[in-house]
């Protein structure tokens, strides 16, 4: 199962489009991301660059700065990019992350807690928060 919503867009971010899968930074992008589901590793380091506006950018790095376990609202994440009230234009940018679980856009819910938009399906974002233990205590089981 692949976490990523667009595997050509992950591609590019993670150093271009014609891809040798044996090559930097795919073998460690493997590895990090087996760690990352067996519970071993709550950050990625890895290499990217991915394509998008300014915003969208910005939007991207807020969200690696979320800690592994917590979540943020649209509207905490907005004001975190210097953009109050722009929650809409957060999801979207959320919406367009190339590279989801690397960076976390599954950590972004509703103002309520609930769990809103993604693209990988709220199953998954259900999936990533419980590994977490970060699944808000509403939703909880």
């Amino acid at each position: 199962m692949s976490f990523f919503a667009d595997e050509a867009a992950a591609r590019a971010a993670l150093g271009g489009s014609e891809v040798d899968p044996d090559a930097e930074p795919f073998p460690l992008l493997r590895r990090q991301l087996a760690e990352y589901f067996a519970g071993e590793r709550t950050a990625f380091a890895l290499p990217l660059a991915p394509a998008g506006t300014p915003f969208q950018r910005g939007v991207w790095d807020a969200l690696r700065a979320i800690p592994y376990g917590e979540t943020r609202s649209y509207g905490e994440l907005a004001a975190a990019v210097g953009k109050p009230g722009a929650a809409r234009a957060v999801g979207r940018a959320n919406h367009d992350n190339p590279i989801g679980v690397v960076i976390p856009c599954h950590r972004v819910i509703g103002a309520g807690g609930g769990l809103t938009g993604y693209a990988g399906g709220l199953d998954r974002k259900r999936y990533l928060l419980e590994l977490e233990g970060a699944l808000p205590r509403s939703l909880a089981l």
